[in-house]
């Protein structure tokens, strides 16, 4: 099918600009037909989307479904999809209508509510096709308007701090990077993906003011892309904004925030920095692991000292994208194939306790831990799915949780034994506050007053849940659904970044 890929992409915008347009008033009426209006656009956009994913060919590393044409003075409108990037597209198909369910309980500015999270869904659905570098600029950037909306009007009581302090760690972050790209224009030529890909930028070093840039102009390219890309995964220490904009964002605003918005730093990573700066990507490798090992520990203790879900959730994503950063500069075929693994799994797993969070919040508008305790005695399908999740992002053999942990840290193993070894004691964390928060809200007898009459719950959060258990135990149990993907386009990635680096640092690589 021609055009496939604008399809997806637009079929959100087109239903937002329905919704601007035609759907008038905000009586109950207008307010549901909002609702439904955008959950059978986004359900639309997923179906459609599976054209794509069965159409693919993952022996086939080149990018697919490819769509060209002019577009501005210039610039061409290029999409396409490859290993890497085809399953961000169906995760974010994928979460989206259910997080349109979960918004259904919303009553304040509802077709606008609607609109922004139909607008965010294209423009993060553009970031994972674009293949163009002004093209991917604009859907990266663009994506922070919707949230930045989300969590500035419905979120909570501190939310316009969470929302500037939000938008200005990651647009700053991004100037850096456009300004390489203009850099990349300037030295390619050209603003085509696939053409820079092939093209080898300079990593000779030479002095700036009396500082030898080893690695060259790649150095320089790769921390401006570096700069962009940690804040948004994010990376310690530029990752305090994450937690601020988790506790004021409304429960929908948190599952595509944690669950595809994260993602889009470590997708950066492997699009751009591995293959267009393989040098310089090698160079500061160590500092790379080094970092996300202390992300993974440091976070993981802050977490066991939170009093409110929704940050300590938070910071577990954290310490879980520690994992994805260091899997992807270990550069082999298990930290990557565990990195695009990790990401995946992450978007399902915080994404559903972000949304037991929301069960309960609904019914108690707290999400204070001490408010909470023996919910077991009162809410036995509740206390099963948060169980089952929270096994999940411990790591638990048999959840996707496990799999990606396992994968990226034999991968790290291979690169630096004692980052794998700090990484490592972040399962142990992981455990301790995931179980510790699951014993204060599910477990005990049920002595709160305000508790006893709390409802269990409802069909419409059952079936929320549903796809998410299935995803999360299916890829526990079979794996390759997601491996015999993405392997191919990795290893051709492995294979290009080993034959750019020196002979002597592929020896040192070789020799770890």
């Amino acid at each position: 099918m021609d055009n496939l890929l604008s399809i997806i992409t637009f079929m959100p915008m087109v239903a937002a600009l329905i919704l601007g347009f035609f759907l008038r008033g905000d009586d109950p009426a207008a307010q549901a037909n909002a609702k439904w209006l955008a959950l059978i656009a986004t359900t639309a956009t997923f179906l459609v989307s599976l054209f794509v994913l069965f159409g693919f060919e993952p022996s086939n590393t080149d990018f697919q479904f490819v769509e060209e044409r002019d577009w501005l003075i210039g610039l061409k409108y290029k999409m396409g999809v490859d290993g890497i990037s085809v399953l961000f597209v169906m995760l974010t198909t994928f979460l989206m209508p259910i997080t349109i369910a979960a918004c259904w309980n919303v009553e304040t500015r509802v077709k606008e509510y609607m609109i922004a999270f139909l607008m965010l869904e294209t423009l993060m659905l553009g970031v994972f096709m674009a293949l163009d570098l002004v093209l991917f600029y604009l859907f990266f950037e663009g994506g922070l308007i919707p949230m930045f909306l989300i969590i500035g009007i419905w979120g909570g009581k501190d939310r316009i701090y969470a929302a500037f302090k939000f938008f200005l760690y990651t647009f700053l972050g991004s100037v850096l990077m456009l300004v390489a790209m203009i850099a990349m224009f300037v030295n390619a030529g050209s603003t085509d993906i696939p053409t820079l890909l092939a093209h080898t930028f300079a990593s000779e070093t030479f002095p700036v003011m009396g500082f030898q840039i080893v690695g060259g102009v790649q150095t320089l390219l790769f921390l401006a892309f570096f700069a962009s890309f940690a804040v948004k995964m994010p990376m310690w220490p530029v990752h305090t904004w994450l937690p601020d904009a988790h506790v004021q964002a409304p429960t929908a605003g948190s599952v595509v925030l944690a669950a595809i918005l994260l993602k889009m730093g470590g997708y950066g990573f492997l699009r751009f920095s591995l293959p267009m700066f393989p040098v310089a990507s090698d160079i500061w490798a160590p500092l790379v692991l080094w970092l996300s090992a202390i992300a993974i520990v440091y976070t993981s203790l802050v977490a066991l000292a939170q009093k409110d879900m929704k940050k300590l959730i938070a910071y577990s994503s954290v310490a879980h994208m520690g994992y994805v950063t260091a899997g992807i500069f270990a550069a082999n075929q298990q930290g990557i194939d565990g990195a695009i693994f990790q990401m995946l799994s992450h978007g399902f797993i915080s994404g559903a306790l972000f949304l037991c969070v929301g069960v309960i919040y609904d019914r108690m508008h707290t999400r204070d831990i001490d408010a909470y305790g023996g919910l077991v005695n009162r809410m036995p399908a509740y206390a099963l799915i948060f169980m089952l999740f929270t096994m999940a992002n411990v790591g638990l053999p048999g959840t996707s949780g496990f799999i990606g942990e396992f994968l990226t840290l034999l991968g790290i193993f291979q690169a630096n034994t004692w980052v794998a070894l700090f990484a490592t004691s972040g399962v142990i964390l992981s455990a301790a506050y995931a179980l510790w928060l699951y014993r204060r809200v599910v477990l005990g007898d049920l002595i709160k007053e305000s508790l006893k009459s709390i409802s269990d719950m409802t069909g419409r959060e059952r079936a929320i849940f549903a796809p998410l258990v299935v995803m999360t135990i299916l890829l526990g149990i079979y794996p390759a659904l997601v491996t015999d993907i993405i392997g191919p386009s990795v290893t051709a990635l492995i294979t290009d970044y080993n034959a750019a680096l020196p002979v002597d640092q592929v020896a040192a690589v070789a020799s770890n």
